[in-house]
């Protein structure tokens, strides 16, 4: 199911998410769900928090981007095939980030038409529990490495804004106000509702500004 995607202004995105028990049937389920509006919307990321629930589970897809915006992905030591991978179901994450960082432009699919530059660490070390409730550890860097930091900033309460400098936040001060009010006036009280319509089958996302 496509599910209507919470927007700036709506009290959820700022909420940190409960840690995942059991990875239940329907854990998996919302995982699909998710999975579906992330292709439906065109990004390449999307927490549980931007279908209306607090809780700490997120997907990832960055293939359609890999050619522009490549990512490296290692596990055990060993370099991994990135599309093997995709999409990637992140449960009760824990990042360990590296000192090294740079600058890229993002967007958020809670932020339509919105982009600017954030600075995160350019490689990261990830352990997180998977659909079938093993844990698994890996490490990573590019494009992969910057969506799932975008996320995890999201399951715990944190938007990209907020990693903005004054400066960029002062020139996205008019759009930042706008989608604050037409957020704040339909929030999703907690609960994931189904998208108004269902979006037509998905491009690839601009692989400038990956909406996450």
């Amino acid at each position: 199911m496509v599910l209507e995607i919470v927007k700036y202004g709506d009290p959820v995105l700022q909420t940190k998410g409960k840690v995942i028990g059991e990875v239940s049937e329907p854990i998996r389920q919302l995982a699909a769900d998710m999975i579906e509006t992330m292709y439906a919307a065109s990004g390449i990321g999307l927490a549980a928090q931007q279908i209306g629930l607090p809780l700490q589970i997120c997907v990832v897809d960055v293939a359609p981007v890999h050619q522009d915006r490549p990512s490296i992905l290692t596990v055990d030591g060993k370099e991994a095939t990135l599309v093997d991978w995709m999409p990637l179901v992140l449960i009760n994450p824990k990042l360990e980030l590296s000192p090294a960082k740079d600058i890229a432009s993002e967007g958020c699919l809670s932020f339509p038409d919105l982009h600017g530059d954030v600075q995160r660490s350019t490689r990261i070390k990830v352990r997180a529990q998977v659909l079938d409730g093993r844990e698994v550890a890996f490490e990573t860097e590019g494009m992969l490495a910057r969506a799932i930091q975008h996320e995890v900033d999201h399951l715990n309460g944190m938007l990209f804004i907020t990693r903005m400098n004054s400066a960029t936040r002062a020139s996205l001060s008019g759009k930042l106000k706008r989608l604050h009010r037409e957020g704040a006036a339909n929030p999703t009280r907690g609960k994931p509702r189904p998208a108004r319509r269902q979006p037509v089958k998905p491009t690839p996302a601009p692989v400038s500004d990956g909406e996450a």
